[in-house]
């Protein structure tokens, strides 16, 4: 996530570079054929582009408006993680008399969180940041998943043999909340805890466990594909006849000009058809790096800040002072 006042433009234009670079080869080729060429057959009536861009617009526009709900609906859950973390610290602060007992489910809840965060930061196959564009921009933040192993991570919260049995599991987050549910179960037996305090901090495990499929459900099921294909076809399309919808137009201008433009008017196609063809094919960018909102690129939610937050006050509530710092951004952005 940006967390900067906004990306400079000289950013933006590096990032969607590549597509100018065709765009000025869309709009360069039609104009030397028609103007060196003399194939005046091949401008179209500008009515058909302009209503092609208008379906294209909408499409465009129905698509930004789903990712971005995809993005915000991540940002709800993993506001809702850490606030049920923070209920989890104070659970075990205030129900358990026995401070190991209660530093355990925390580590282990730490744990959770470490391993729920690196199943999010998986590679899908629908994912772009794979992509040349957004791989190539990767150089410039970092994304903490990728620089250290999930094993040295969970070593730092749990033991051995339960470290062992973690990674060896599928689903790892999945068993850290279901040995949180055996540990109570435990203590609940042992009358450590009543059937109040048992019945409550069960219901907390569930309130995770939903947090949890909420997230895969957006990670694992992606922006449907129906969509995603018909919204490029349309862009590059449009992208395609615009330039030969802009030749009689632009060629018209001509009759009132004099000097030394007269006549070469028409070369104005070129930088105008890639400006408009670059505003469609930048939103179809921006839409395609929203909609995967935990693949690790640059607008992705901050899980990683989110799950050092929850840490740092977790601990604190159990009275510790050697607290780790939050995550230092990296050219203002934040994973």
């Amino acid at each position: 996530m940006n967390v900067g006042k906004s990306y400079r433009l000289s950013e933006f234009i590096f990032w969607t570079r590549r597509e100018i670079y065709v765009l000025l080869a869309l709009g360069t080729v039609p104009v030397c054929l028609y103007q060196l060429a003399h194939w005046r057959w091949l401008a179209i009536p500008w009515t058909v582009v302009a209503l092609i861009g208008t379906a294209t617009a909408l499409v465009v526009s129905f698509k930004n408006t789903q990712t971005y709900n995809r993005t915000v609906e991540a940002q709800q859950i993993w506001t809702a993680i850490l606030n049920s973390s923070k209920a989890w610290g104070l659970l075990t602060r205030d129900y358990l008399q026995n401070e190991a007992s209660t530093r355990q489910l925390v580590k282990r809840h730490l744990a959770w969180l470490t391993a729920l965060r690196y199943q999010m930061r998986r590679h899908r196959v629908w994912e772009s940041t794979n992509g040349q564009t957004n791989a190539e921009y990767q150089a410039f933040y970092c994304v903490p998943e990728k620089d250290t192993p999930l094993q040295a991570e969970l070593a730092q919260y749990l033991d051995g043999d339960e470290l062992q049995a973690i990674l060896g599991a599928r689903n790892k987050a999945t068993q850290l909340l279901a040995r949180q549910s055996q540990a109570i179960s435990a203590l609940y037996r042992s009358g450590e805890i009543t059937i109040n305090f048992f019945i409550e901090m069960e219901k907390s495990i569930k309130d995770l466990l939903d947090h949890q499929g909420r997230s895969e459900r957006i990670k694992n099921f992606p922006y449907p594909r129906q969509y995603a294909i018909i919204n490029v076809l349309f862009i590059r399309f449009f992208c395609a006849l615009l330039p030969f919808g802009m030749l009689k137009e632009f060629d018209a201008l001509n009759t009132p000009m004099v000097g030394a433009l007269q006549g070469h008017m028409v070369w104005l196609v070129v930088p105008f058809s890639v400006a408009i063809s670059w505003m469609y094919t930048s939103l179809e960018q921006v839409g395609a790096s929203t909609e995967n909102p935990f693949e690790g690129g640059a607008n992705d939610v901050p899980i990683a800040q989110i799950c050092r937050m929850a840490e740092i006050e977790m601990r604190e509530m159990l009275g510790d002072t050697d607290l780790p710092p939050l995550l230092r951004t990296k050219n203002n952005i934040i994973l």
